[in-house]
């Protein structure tokens, strides 16, 4: 166990993790030359195409340092605010981080927020000041800024390059010296926690672990606490680039176990495993439950692929945990699930593996937050969807939660940004200067009004330069109302929003022209309506089609053309009724 370093990097997104991850497999041996390929750890095309690291990845490395021999386990961490969930997993494996900061761009929101995670863990922090070679990079600026942030000496932070492979050996040195070896009993039972697993269609669930006391071995019998499902440990073995098999993974190390499970629900990250026969005193207290932020309806496109789509979530759910769904229905789009995710980003990247890699066409609501509803008679509950919302007329109040925004940015965008805050109803709490020309600032908004657009237009009033990363708070009183979208007097659920009284005409109007240019032209005259309640409060109106019926009359009385003038009309009445049925299968296409 003194040989074996448990380490994770954490940074902002875009401070060069994956790529200095690159470096230290290369100059560990890990992986050759011939095989070496950027973002080397991120597997899946999606995390090429955008790069960006949606997944934790873990790999284990041999290093040799003073003629010693030592083992590294590496987990790699996205830098996204929406996938923290996957930080704090990786936290939980390790004793030490790396603490990414771009030389170019300084300490930024994600960076703050991942510290603050890894030193509620105990980590030992090791500072790499990273892009060193940039041209536009202010290493002695951003140094200060570290030193401020950690307390540390300006001597402990590596000046590191993972393009170049510059500082590449120090911070192997560094990690040898500075994290601590992993404590645990070599001679204890069994304790091993699960921070991750992946689903194989082949030899089914894969379940990562780090061992903390004890010893695992092929084929042993081993049983999961928490589920408390016992089976046979068919392969173990350590994560190289690829699985390598083992006969033993001892205390201190990280490893994976197969043992033919189907049933995703039997496998929960956080878990314990432990031996049948021998099992251990204490279950190792587990990750917090994931907080799902936004919340929006998947429904199949072919209402029968309904089960494939369950199966399919909870195999994805095996490899985000932070994926959280439940069985809805909808009048308009049938059966489907309701889905809580951590953010925009989160439900955009869920929607894609959903189509890449289990083949499934889904269909995604408007996302919206949960809250809180308190009725005349005390009663309260908790409302995921908006039609849930009581009658006004049992309604006492509402809440809906609120979070602590936390933005770094020039000093030259504090007017626009604080501009934009307010009027997503934020207010400021707090303004500190880290530099001369760099500023933070702290709001306190609702988590709604930053579901949508807010982190793009953050970027285009900013120009770029701005860091957002934040935190819920609790619940806070709101005038929340339920906005319903009617086509021809009958309302449309999954068109519905839950939304702020000030609010809801310019929402409403909005969604009135855009369904407007959506739908098109019929026969008969469509409304569209939105409305708070039984008050209308926008309308828009896709005019009917209208065939020259009075064409063919060249001549004669009048009379003849009114005669054909009332048979259309009569024509129309009909087809309007009928046309009612015909907007329950386009609502699937407008939703």
């Amino acid at each position: 166990m003194n040989n074996i370093r448990n380490f994770c990097i954490i940074a902002h997104i875009d401070h060069g993790k994956s790529t200095l991850a690159d470096r230290l497999l290369e100059y560990t041996n890990t992986i050759s030359k011939q095989n070496m390929q950027a973002q080397v750890l991120d597997d899946m095309d999606l995390e090429r195409e955008r790069g960006i690291t949606i997944k934790s990845h873990a790999i284990q490395m041999d290093y040799t340092l003073d003629g010693k021999k030592y083992i590294l386990n590496l987990i790699d961490t996205p830098g996204h605010v929406d996938f923290s969930y996957e930080v704090s997993r990786s936290i939980a494996a390790c004793e030490g981080a790396l603490l990414i900061v771009d030389a170019a761009q300084g300490i930024q929101a994600q960076t703050i927020s991942n510290l603050y995670l890894a030193l509620e863990n105990n980590l030992t922090i090791i500072p790499v000041l990273n892009k060193i070679d940039l041209p536009s990079a202010e290493p002695e600026l951003v140094k200060d800024q570290i030193v401020d942030l950690l307390g540390c000496k300006r001597e402990e932070i590596i000046p590191a390059s993972g393009k170049t492979g510059m500082g590449v050996h120090d911070i192997l040195r560094a990690i040898v010296e500075r994290v601590p070896a992993p404590v645990g009993n070599p001679d204890a039972p069994l304790k091993a926690l699960i921070f991750d697993s992946v689903f194989n269609s082949f030899r089914g669930i894969i379940a990562y672990y780090k061992v903390i006391d004890g010893e695992i071995k092929a084929n042993d019998h081993v049983k999961f606490v928490a589920t408390e499902s016992a089976y046979h440990a068919d392969e173990i073995g350590i994560l190289k680039l690829d699985k390598v098999p083992t006969k033993t993974v001892s205390a201190g190390n990280v490893g994976y176990i197969i043992s033919g499970i189907k049933n995703a629900k039997e496998v929960k990250v956080g878990d314990t495993i432990t031996h049948v026969d021998n099992p251990c005193e204490n279950a190792v207290a587990g990750f917090e439950d994931v907080k799902p932020m936004v919340f929006a309806g998947i429904y199949p496109v072919d209402t029968d692929d309904y089960e494939e789509l369950r199966a399919s979530m909870e195999k994805l759910q095996l490899n985000d945990a932070s994926l959280v769904f439940e069985p809805e229905s909808s009048v308009a789009l049938g059966f489907g699930f309701r889905c809580g995710f951590l953010g925009m980003l989160h439900m955009e990247i869920i929607q894609e593996r959903l189509e890449r890699e289990f083949n499934m066409t889904v269909i995604t609501t408007v996302p919206n937050v949960s809250y809180y509803a308190y009725l005349n008679n005390g009663d309260f509950f908790e409302i995921h969807n908006p039609s849930e919302f009581p009658d006004p007329n049992l309604l006492d109040r509402i809440e809906e939660p609120y979070i602590k925004a936390q933005i770094i940015t020039k000093s030259e965008f504090i007017g626009a940004i604080m501009t934009l805050c307010i009027t997503k109803r934020g207010t400021i709490i707090n303004q500190s200067y880290l530099t001369t020309d760099r500023v933070e600032l702290q709001f306190e908004m609702p988590l709604a009004e930053i579901v949508f657009d807010f982190y793009d237009k953050l970027k285009s009033v900013s120009k770029g330069y701005a860091s957002f990363d934040y935190h819920p708070i609790g619940y806070k009183q709101s005038d929340l109302v339920r906005l319903d979208i009617r086509l021809n007097g009958e309302p449309v659920d999954a068109l519905s929003a839950l939304i702020h009284r000030d609010n809801a005409y310019t929402f409403g109007k909005k969604i009135c022209e855009k369904l407007k240019e959506l739908i098109t032209r019929q026969q008969f005259e469509i409304a569209i309506q939105a409305s708070i309640g039984a008050k209308i409060i926008a309308r828009e109106t896709v005019k009917a089609m209208r065939k020259d019926v009075t064409a063919k009359c060249y001549g004669g009385d009048i009379s003849r053309k009114r005669k054909l003038l009332e048979k259309q009309k009569e024509g129309k009445k009909r087809m309007r009724q009928v046309g009612v049925w015909r907007f329950r299968r386009v609502r699937l296409w407008l939703c």
